[in-house]
This record gives C-alpha cells, sequence and structure tokens, in this order.
C-alpha cells in the first residue's frame, strides 16, 4: 500500500501536469508503483529502486505522454514492465493498448499487473516487435526506452505503413536531449511532425517528446 508521501507527491505531479483522475484512477496508479517495487525485488524490471524516484522517473514520465495520445489502438513498443502504456490505459480506459515486449519477464508482470488492477483494455504481447502482425490498424506506435529513431520507425514500417490499406499510424517516441542526430537520419519516407521539450514532476533530467509520421 502507498504510503501517505507517496499519494501526495502523485498528487502533486498530477496538478504540475494539468491532468484531472478520478480517485479509482489514482488508486490505480498507486496499486500499479507498488506492484512494480515488490515484482522489482525479485526479478529486477527495473534499476530505479526508490519508490519516489519509481513515481517520478516511470510513472509520472509516462503521464506527460497524456496530451498526445489519440485514436482508439495503441501500441507501446519494448513496454517492459508496462510503460508508458499501464499508465496511459489507466487514463484513457476506453482506449485499447496492446503492451509489446520480447522478455518474457517483463510480460508476465504486466499481465499480472493487468489482471489485478483490472484493465481489461490492455492486450500484452510477448514477441519481437519485428515479428508482431496486427489485425486491426494501429493509431499510434509508442516508444520510450528501445532504439534510435531510425532503427524504430524501421522495425515498426509494417504496422505504420500498412500495404492492406491507407493507414498511417503516428509514432511518438520519448527521448532525453533533443535528438538531433538522430532525426538526421530519418528514412525520406518519414518526417518529423512535432517535437516538444517537457517537464517531469520530481526529475531534473530533459525530456522531448517526438513525433513522426510516415508519408505517402
Amino acid at each position: 500500500m502507498a504510503s501517505e508521501e507517496i499519494t501526495e507527491k502523485l498528487q502533486q505531479g498530477l496538478d504540475q501536469l494539468g491532468l484531472t483522475l478520478t480517485g479509482h484512477q489514482k488508486a490505480q496508479l498507486l496499486a500499479y508503483l507498488d506492484l512494480l517495487g515488490k515484482w522489482n525485488k525479485a526479478f529486477n524490471l527495473s534499476g530505479v529502486k526508490d519508490s519516489s524516484e519509481m513515481l517520478s522517473r516511470h510513472l509520472l514520465d509516462s503521464l506527460t505522454l497524456v496530451p498526445f495520445i489519440s485514436g482508439s489502438r495503441i501500441l507501446d513498443v519494448g513496454t517492459g514492465p508496462g510503460l508508458p502504456g499501464i499508465p496511459l490505459a489507466i487514463c484513457f480506459p476506453e482506449k485499447t493498448f496492446v503492451l509489446l515486449d520480447s522478455n518474457g519477464k517483463k510480460t508476465r508482470f504486466v499481465f499480472q499487473a493487468t489482471l489485478q488492477l483490472g484493465l481489461a483494455n490492455v492486450e500484452v504481447q510477448n514477441a519481437r516487435i519485428e515479428k508482431y502482425q496486427c489485425s486491426e490498424p494501429i493509431d499510434v506506435i509508442l516508444c520510450r526506452a528501445l532504439s534510435s529513431l531510425a532503427d524504430l520507425v524501421n522495425m515498426t514500417r509494417h504496422l505504420s505503413k500498412r500495404s492492406d490499406s491507407k493507414h498511417r499510424s503516428r509514432i511518438i517516441a520519448m527521448k532525453g536531449l533533443y535528438p538531433v542526430d538522430e532525426l538526421a537520419l530519418l528514412p525520406s519516407d518519414f518526417e518529423l511532425v512535432g517535437a516538444k521539450k517537457v517537464d517531469v514532476p520530481g526529475n531534473t533530467g530533459e525530456r522531448h517528446i517526438i513525433e513522426i509520421f510516415a508519408s505517402e
């Protein structure tokens, strides 16, 4: 169970981000943080051990994406222990989130967490992104901690530029410093459509949200 200090820090972080959540959603976020802390001790899901640091570097960091989420089906590539997918799924119960990772240990945790949190809008996939196939179009592809932007768009090309339709997915990548060199290496059929520096409550490090779109 979350301490009073963590509960207060969550509310302060939400206030800083300008987010208004229900009591149930806040309880789910805290329950997820608690689960992650407990499982992390046994399975080393994250290098961050301190609960207060987890709140800032994992939970609130993920929630900086809230203003960028649109559409009905969102894919979280390399979700690890469910970041940013689980916090976002809690905020958007009406949208479907597919949480994908090739690490079975981490997807087992994600599956268990979604069960315990009662997240009916989450699908967990244990697979490599290059091999993953989806019968339904993906509106947004998220990536928080994977590879370079060029590698990301190339690995997800079969999903963002489906050959069976004209549907195009928006790719949103979370980066630290503004990735000048990575953007210069983007394939010519992908373009930068947005880049915004965001402040993560409780964290002084830089964070940029990069939006990329596949052209015709």
